[in-house]
Formats: structure tokens, C-alpha cells, sequence
């Protein structure tokens, strides 16, 4: 890591100047700060702490936190094993909390000890990683892809994948398949929604508004998808549940409301983790490794920062794969009538295997 004297010398500047511009001194002449910001983060510049340098990265959320999330979890836990390389810490930073409006966003990370980003967007957000990289600031988004080859990215290719789980119910025979997805877009979200569209159009099968839902990606969103499903007067015979949590959330309803998965309702959802196992049945999903995500992210990172300079096009996209299980299988002969929402507290038989009451969990794998 370079010193304030070394900057100073790079960007033909005062030391005091230096000082001045990274403390962000209204004085300094914009057109100076910029260069003394270029060369710092060229170097990697940190500002000490006693006589330490730090040894973080920042864990970077732009909108919405979203850290309690199956996936998130997945990812920090990766990001916590891949940093051990270089010995780095972790830190988890909010922009919309910290950020003072006359900073940059490298002044922003230099005042919070970080010497390097993974950042956490959706789409309303991606401007402020163009401007990131824009700056120079070592970085790492995940879970989005961008055109422009200065931000360095990584995520999961899911629409091949989704696509191909769509087309798998397809061959089961259902003509009548209904989507869920979080309702704040991001890159990964859209993809899978773009999968089930072409799915449906390489089969000649009309794309119905009315069958695609966007709710929070918690386990009350879910409910709340497979409740409207049941109460259709057409009821979709299967539906695709591309968000971990919301899929969970489907199966619990669609036991309380007394539907069998998958006698009458096929279900696939989506997993980061290995979610899919803890209910019953075990869902059939398209799946992604978050923890993997994490790790690559961290190991690109850290080496950015070690050989001393942000790498252009460094940007990766990692598979995605499709299991089958048992949640899946043919439509009814018949459409069952609409269910009665007043009957969403009924308790589905117990299945066999189950470990507790309500038939939800799955005792083995």
C-alpha cells in the first residue's frame, strides 16, 4: 500500500494537499481531488488506524438490507472463508445510512477502513456501481452482470436453468404454470423470469399476467402466492417459485389448505443453499450455490488488491443446476374447484416420514 508522501508524489501535489483531498476539504479544486482520489485508489491507499493498516473489506448494501436472507447468508459465509487467504476482515456497510452527501464513495470507503468492496445491488441501484468503478475503488458486485466491462461483477447464469425447469413441467404435461418472484427486480430475478417466458413460447403456451406474482421473499410471501393460486376460478396447475423462502413458504400453505404436492399442485422452487430438503416434500428446484459466490468474489478481490490495480472485464458467471424431486409430477385429469380461503387453516394428512404435526418438514434427505 502506498503513503500519503507517495501519493502526493504521483499526483504532483503537496502532501498537505493529499491529506486535504482525502479528507474530502471543500478547498481542494475538484479537478485535484480527482486526481489525488485516481492515484490513491490506484494504489490501494487506506487510511491507517494507529500504527495498523486495515485489513477489511466492506460488505456493501445500496438499497435494501437484505442480510437475513437465505442467499446472503450463503455468500457471507464464502466471503468469510475466501478473505482468510490474505487475512481480511469483513465489515458490513450501509450506504444509505453512512454516506455523507459531499463525499465521494472512495472518500466514503477510506473513512470507513475498507480497502476493497463486494456489493450487494438491485437493479435500482447500478448506477452507484458504475460510479464506484468509475472512481477506481477496488470492487466486486455480485449477483449482477453489466454491459459496461470497467465494473467487476460475479453471479449465477439462472435462466438456462429456469428454462429448463419450466419446459420439465411442460413435458409432465401441464399447460397452465404460474410464476412468483420477488417483487424489487434485480438481474438474477429477471433471468429466471425471462426463462419461464421463453419456456412458454418455445411451447406455443400464452404468457398470462395474471399468472405471475410478485410478492416479498419471505415465507408470508409465499403463503400469500399459493392463497391467490387456490383461489383462482383457473387454477394454475403448477407453479415455478423462484426465491428460496417464498417456495417454503408455498408448501405450507398449499398443506394447510389441504392441496397435495404434487397430486394437485406441482411446485418448483428455487434454492441457494439446501433449503429445498426442509420441507415436504423435498422440492423439485432450480438451484444455485450462494457460499461458492461468495468465496470467488472474496478470492478475486483480495488478489485485485494484492497485485495492486482494479482489473477491467473482470467479470464471471458461475452455473446453475436443476433437481428433480418430489414435489413435481402430473397435472390432475381434472381441475379440483376453487379452494375456499376460509379453509387455509386446515391441516393436510400427516405424510409419512414427517417429523412434526403439520406434515411440513421432512425427516430425511
Amino acid at each position: 500500500m502506498s503513503s500519503v508522501r507517495e501519493i502526493a508524489e504521483q499526483a504532483g501535489v503537496s502532501i498537505t494537499t493529499v491529506s486535504r483531498a482525502l479528507n474530502n476539504d471543500n478547498t481542494v479544486n475538484p479537478k485535484t481531488r480527482e486526481r489525488v482520489l485516481a492515484v490513491a485508489n490506484r494504489f490501494g491507499y487506506v487510511a491507517t488506524v494507529g500504527r495498523r493498516n486495515t485489513t477489511n473489506l466492506g460488505f456493501v448494501y445500496l438499497g435494501e438490507q437484505t442480510i437475513n436472507h437465505p442467499y446472503d447468508c450463503a455468500v457471507l459465509a464464502g466471503v468469510a472463508q475466501g478473505v482468510d487467504e490474505c487475512r481480511f476482515d469483513v465489515v458490513v456497510l450501509d450506504l444509505r445510512r453512512d454516506k455523507r452527501t459531499d463525499e465521494t464513495y472512495s472518500q466514503f470507503f477510506m473513512r470507513k477502513g475498507v480497502r476493497g468492496v463486494i456489493i450487494r445491488t438491485m437493479a435500482e441501484s447500478r448506477d452507484i456501481c458504475r460510479d464506484i468503478a468509475k472512481e477506481g475503488f477496488p470492487h466486486i458486485v455480485i449477483s449482477e452482470r453489466f454491459e459496461d466491462d470497467s465494473v467487476c461483477c460475479i453471479d449465477c447464469e439462472s435462466k438456462s436453468d429456469s428454462r429448463r425447469a419450466v419446459e420439465y413441467l411442460i413435458a409432465l404435461g401441464h399447460r397452465r404454470i404460474a410464476f412468483a418472484v420477488h417483487n424489487v427486480p434485480d438481474r438474477d430475478h429477471n433471468d429466471r423470469l425471462e426463462g419461464y417466458r421463453e419456456a412458454l413460447a418455445n411451447h406455443d403456451l400464452d404468457f398470462r399476467d395474471d399468472w405471475v406474482f410478485r410478492h416479498q421473499y419471505t415465507l408470508a410471501g409465499g403463503e400469500t402466492v399459493m392463497k391467490m393460486i387456490a383461489s383462482m376460478p383457473e387454477r394454475p396447475t403448477a407453479v415455478y417459485i423462484a426465491d428460496p423462502m417464498m417456495g417454503v413458504g408455498a408448501v405450507r400453505m398449499a398443506h394447510e389448505l389441504g392441496l397435495n404436492i404434487p397430486n394437485d399442485i406441482s411446485i418448483i422452487g428455487f434454492d441457494d443453499t439446501e433449503l429445498r430438503f426442509s420441507v415436504y416434500p423435498t422440492l423439485t428446484a432450480v438451484c444455485q450455490d450462494a457460499y461458492t459466490i461468495g468465496f470467488e468474489a472474496a478470492l478475486l478481490l483480495t488478489r485485485m488488491i494484492r497485485d495492486g490495480a482494479v482489473r477491467k472485464g473482470l467479470q464471471k458467471s458461475l452455473p446453475t443446476f436443476f433437481e428433480v424431486h418430489d414435489s413435481t409430477g402430473p397435472p390432475p385429469a381434472q381441475t379440483a374447484p376453487v379452494l375456499s380461503l376460509a379453509r387455509h387453516r386446515a391441516v393436510a394428512p400427516r405424510p409419512a416420514g414427517a417429523r412434526n404435526g403439520d406434515g411440513a418438514l421432512h425427516e430425511k434427505r
